[in-house]
């Protein structure tokens, strides 16, 4: 079975160690691997995942341009391994021309994470780029963070309010920290996916079962979170839920595909 890693983060070389270290200061964490393209991929080669969908964030508009030229050279080098998701942000000052912009350069949707790039979810900006965005692309967001009130999923729920055909990917089983409030939230919405990321490493088995099951089948998909945690160990911790096959081959496979267009 091919397996898709939906949310895996990527650096140049010469600064993905202190990219990935201030990822670990952000949450307060180890992060234990580099964040360059030729350690995701064998890493990911060695667990058997077999495609990833690799992003950045851009912490401020001006490091868009270099983020998404970075994201579009390694699909370029690496095309049967991974798919591009271009940075965005809603300060930039032509969101309609960055959208036309990363289409060009083949890369397949965008990602955010408002609590780094500190504007909330709901902002009036933020709502424009959405409205940007719908109906064009999809967008990994990374949702939850009690520390922060910029990506909540009661916020979430104001952008899927706001804006029914924008497809979205809520990271963090649509909730970092706050899996059941997000479930609560978001699980109604059909255009929402999740992704297993920086969830499965605290939850019970039977509690990312349960949360999983909350959202339909055809809607959840399988992330890593690199340089977070390795790509077997997550993995692993995947297989623990002890779900049906069904739900496996959706989950790794088929759901990204559908979401990917491969």
């Amino acid at each position: 079975m091919q397996i898709t890693d939906i949310h895996a983060h990527v650096f140049p070389d010469a600064i993905a160690e202190k990219a990935s270290g201030s990822i670990g200061e952000f949450y307060r964490m180890k992060v234990y691997h580099s964040g360059t393209v030729g350690e995701l991929l064998a890493l990911e080669k060695e667990a058997g995942i077999t495609h990833a969908c690799i992003h950045s964030v851009a912490v401020t508009p001006r490091h868009i341009e270099s983020i998404n030229r970075f994201i579009s050279e390694t699909v370029s080098l690496h095309p049967d391994s991974v798919t591009g998701y271009a940075a965005i942000h809603p300060d930039h000052e032509d969101i309609q021309g960055l959208i036309r912009d990363v289409r060009t350069m083949g890369l397949k949707g965008l990602k955010i994470h408002p609590d780094m790039q500190r504007f909330a979810l709901d902002s009036p900006k933020a709502m424009e780029m959405f409205a940007a965005i719908e109906g064009k692309m999809p967008i990994i967001i990374h949702t939850g963070d009690p520390r922060y009130e910029y990506s909540r999923p009661r916020q979430m729920k104001k952008v899927l309010d706001a804006f029914p055909k924008l497809v979205c990917v809520c990271a963090h089983l649509g909730g970092w920290s706050e899996w059941d409030e997000a479930t609560r939230t978001l699980a109604e919405y059909e255009n929402v996916y999740v992704d297993t990321s920086s969830s499965l490493y605290t939850l019970k088995p039977e509690e990312g079962r349960r949360i999983i099951r909350s959202y339909s089948r055809d809607r959840v998909l399988f992330g890593t979170d690199y340089p977070m945690w390795n790509p077997a160990e997550e993995l692993e911790r995947f297989h623990r839920l002890q779900l049906t096959d069904d739900e496996e081959e959706k989950i790794l496979c088929l759901n990204a595909g559908t979401l990917l267009g491969c």
